[in-house]
Formats: structure tokens, sequence, C-alpha cells
């Protein structure tokens, strides 16, 4: 495994400056007898969230927050966690950190909830964050993003809510897959005695195949097509085709019927698939 420490990450000084200053108020604020947490917290998140609509005139401290606010609508002034990872690619990393940001800060707004406006926008970032994105993707609220060039995502992929895919190290989702809700998937790994030394083997996610709710699909994993790991299931072995994996560790429980004697449903229409 290569020995990869931590690399430091710069941001502009005077948006350094600036949140030094408002994390120091902050510090002040929560020390003092005076402070009414729950009145805190309503006027700072009113100032992110809905800023023109707060009361934020009638406050000394009101410059104090309403600047480091905006600050975040600047991708140059935030920094995220995979910049600080000594193998990122910023020739590659550095235009799509935009797109990583509006993803995320889309998602924990009043927006993202909303399944038809974000099913087609985070469609439109993917074909610009990944490697490559294949036709009719859907992605759902809160997926979160290593690399995001390191994803090579096939037809007919979805991904549900609140999944990790960890493409430190790469991941390819084959045609027609699909992941669940919660699932984590990773594509690095940490040497058991120094958390610095990293390895990163690439994770294959075959044509067909199911991820289910809360699964977790260590690195280096080759999925095989059409097979599934059931809810809950810890993968530290690659599957067989056809096969279902369930348990922690996953074990291999029965195999899936053949299409001749499997249960069929008449083809219905896609609602949220490309308009093209």
């Amino acid at each position: 495994m290569p020995f990869l420490p931590l690399r430091s990450v710069r941001i502009p000084s005077d948006t350094s400056n600036l949140y030094s200053e408002w994390l120091a108020w902050l510090s002040e604020e929560l020390e003092s007898e005076k402070c009414d947490r729950n009145e805190l917290c309503r006027l700072i998140l009113t100032d992110i969230y809905f800023p023109h609509l707060g009361d934020a005139h009638l406050r000394n401290d009101a410059t104090r927050f309403l600047p480091v606010a905006l600050a975040q609508m600047n991708p140059e002034n935030v920094t995220l966690e995979p910049e600080y990872y000594q193998d990122i690619d910023l020739e590659r990393y550095t235009p799509r950190k935009p797109l990583l940001w509006l993803w995320e800060m889309f998602d924990r707004s009043y927006l993202g909830e909303n399944v038809e406006l974000g099913i087609r926008f985070r469609r439109i970032l993917a074909h610009h964050v990944f490697g490559h994105c294949g036709a009719n993707f859907k992605a759902f609220p809160h997926v979160r993003l290593s690399f995001g060039y390191n994803l090579d995502i096939g037809d007919n992929v979805v991904i549900h809510r609140h999944v990790l895919l960890d493409d430190r190290g790469g991941i390819e989702i084959g045609d027609g897959s699909s992941v669940s809700d919660f699932a984590n998937v990773y594509s690095h790994t940490h040497d058991i005695a120094d958390g610095r030394i990293i390895e990163t083997p690439k994770t294959i996610i075959g044509r067909g195949v199911r991820i289910t709710y809360h699964a977790t699909i260590l690195a280096g994993m080759h999925v095989a097509d059409d097979s599934m790991v059931g809810a809950g299931a810890m993968l530290t072995k690659s599957t067989e085709p056809h096969y279902v994996y369930a348990g922690v560790p996953a074990k291999k429980v029965k195999k899936k019927p053949d299409k001749e004697s499997s249960k069929t449903a008449p083809p219905t229409l896609d609602a949220l698939a490309d308009e093209a």
C-alpha cells in the first residue's frame, strides 16, 4: 500500500480571515451566559437559506455571518474532503469541484426533495462530473461522491438516497444496475496499523446488479452480472453471476431463478427517462 497522508489545501486569504472572524464571534456567543442557543441557531439558519427574509437589519452582528454565508456560494471558498487526499488528480478534479459543490448544496436545500426537478438536475451534472455517464441515469437526494472523475456509469443506472460512491480508486457500474438507500460502495482501504497507508483497488458492479438497502461493498470487489447483495450485507469477496449474497460477511445464499421461470411484469413507461 502507498503512504498517503492528507495533503494541505489552500483557500483565499481573505476568505480564511472571514471564517476566522466569524468562528471567533460564534465561539464568543456560545461562551456567553446570555446566549439563547435556540435563537442563535434560528438566526444563523435564516441567514443561510433566507437572508432576505431574516431580521439581520435589527442585529448589530448582522455583518458578521452574512459574508460567511455568501462566501459558501463560491466553491473557491470551500474545501471538500477529497481535496485533502494525496492521490487526487487536480487537473481532473478542479473543473468538477464546482459541480460537486452545486450538487451537494442543491440536495441540502428545499429544492433537493423535488424528484422531477432533482433527477433531471443531477443527470445534467453527472454528464460533466463522471468519467462516463450513460443514458437515463437517475440519482436521488444526498448521493455522496469522492472524486467523481473515477466513476464510470452505464445506461439505466439508478442510485437511491444517501448512497456513498467512494470512487477514489475507481468504480464501474454496469447497465441496468441499482444501488439502494444508505448503501456504501468503497474503492479504497486503509492499513490496519497506519491509516495513512492506503490501497485503492477498483470496484466493479456488473450489469443488472442490485445492491440493496444499507449494504456495504468493500474496495476491490467485483459484483458479477445479475447478482444481488442483500439488505445490510457486507461484501468482502467477489460474487458469482446470478446469485444472491447476504449477511456479514456476505455469503452466497441462493441462486436467482432463471428468466424462463421468474416472475415478469409487462413493460411500463419510465416517467423520469431522458427526454431524448
